[in-house]
């Protein structure tokens, strides 16, 4: 994991660019909070948080596929948590200094929407000793195809 911003070579973040305006008439006033204004939803309050539903979690914002169940595992932090991106290139990492403290934070790689805060060595029995700690409003979820 770095902690570098992800640009394209003509220096730009991200593959959707729209204007503040046109992702407040997108999103609902508390998506575009945390989406666009680098929000937290309150802990243990997101419809993600418990969820068992297997599939894959997209940006609500632009739709990429970020995040599968396969990699979410209970924390009990409040927040859905995961131990990988999908892909390394979905997402990008910003260092967040703005609470006194080193944080990670992540965003959608495509739209740059805010999505969490990505910890590391706290101890999960995850492959990767990682916890992308995300906002379940910055998610949606596709159910996998049931047999």
């Amino acid at each position: 994991m770095t902690t570098e911003q992800n640009t394209d070579p003509a220096g730009k973040v991200g593959k959707v660019v729209k204007s503040e305006e046109e992702w407040r008439k997108l999103l609902k006033p508390s998506e575009f909070h945390v989406l666009r204004e680098a929000g937290t939803e309150r802990p243990f309050t997101g419809e993600y948080t418990d969820t068992k539903t297997q599939g894959v979690y997209r940006c609500r914002a632009c739709g990429t596929e970020l995040f599968r169940s396969d990699e979410k595992f209970e924390s009990h932090c409040g927040w859905p948590s995961f131990f990988a991106p999908l892909a390394e290139d979905r997402v990008r990492y910003i260092t967040d200094t703005s609470l006194g403290m080193r944080r990670v934070e992540v965003r959608c790689a495509t739209c740059d929407s805010h999505l969490g805060h990505v910890f590391e060595g706290e101890g999960y029995p995850t492959p990767t000793d990682l916890r992308y700690c995300i906002n379940s409003i910055s998610l949606t979820l596709e159910p996998a195809d049931q047999p």
